[in-house]
């Protein structure tokens, strides 16, 4: 089995400092995709370069304080890819992959951090220019080698992907455009929605994000926003998902998947 689990930090330091390592200890994963890293890489020497024993791999933002992903893999890969090839998005620190590549097979693991665009209409354009980038390119590497792409996407695909469907149709992630690129992807695009193969039906104990106003995470007034997406033969590999919400390290919760791999 392959324990992958995925968390939206919103910065490494504050999750850890919320216990985040411990439960890692727990878990033992064998990769752990993780988004809005929220540091340079002097901020992760000595400190942060293995997360639960794990050497891990970075795509960070020049920012300070910005977004980053990283990808900590008990797994030796075989190369890493940092970026997309976009100044503007590569600038920002949204894209990791880890290629684990044999003669006879080639697989990669993806965390990767879609923009949000609930600060305004700027930010809502530059999610549209990413999700027309990342398509095309995810595209292209399906014809090439299975992917896990494991991630914070921003986008609630459907009704059951968030408490209050009806009030936000017109907000940043649950917006008829972004929903219609999510359905794109998932038809014709070849990926599969792992946690909605498993848990087709879930409404509540899907969500993995919850607003900050509000007691939205007591109430469980929430969002799902966290994807892992998968080319067909390791979305088969599937056996189990779980959100986990008994501890809080962010405002996202970790999404963790068990795969036949």
């Amino acid at each position: 089995m392959l324990t992958l689990t995925s968390l939206n930090l919103n910065g490494i330091r504050s999750a850890t400092n919320k216990g985040l390592e411990a439960w890692l200890a727990a878990l033992q994963p064998d990769c752990i995709c993780v988004q809005e890293v929220k540091a340079q890489a002097a901020d992760l020497a000595d400190r942060f370069e293995a997360l639960a024993g794990l050497p891990g791999y970075f795509h960070l933002a020049e920012k300070k304080g910005y977004s980053g992903v990283g990808i900590y893999s008990r797994l030796l890969p075989s190369d890493v890819i940092t970026g997309l090839g976009d100044a503007e998005f590569d600038a920002e620190g949204r894209y990791v992959e880890l290629r684990f590549d044999t003669p006879q097979q080639q697989r990669s693991i993806i965390s990767c951090y879609f923009p949000s665009g609930s600060s305004g209409p700027e930010r809502q354009l530059a999610k549209y220019r990413f999700l027309d980038l990342i398509y095309p390119h995810l595209q292209a590497l399906r014809h090439q080698r299975d992917f896990i792409l494991c991630g914070d996407v921003n986008i609630a695909h459907q009704q059951i992907d968030l408490k209050n469907w009806k009030s936000n149709q017109k907000n940043s992630g649950f917006l008829p455009e972004e929903r219609a690129w999510m359905t794109r992807l998932l038809t014709e695009g070849g990926l599969f929605d792992v946690y909605r193969q498993l848990e087709p039906t879930a409404t509540d104990a899907s969500y993995t994000w919850w607003s900050n106003r509000g007691q939205a995470y007591a109430k469980n007034v929430g969002w799902r926003l966290d994807y892992h997406l998968a080319t067909p033969t390791l979305a088969a590999q599937a056996r189990s998902v779980s959100v986990y919400k008994a501890q809080k390290f962010s405002d996202h919760a970790p999404v963790t998947v068990q795969y036949t791999i």
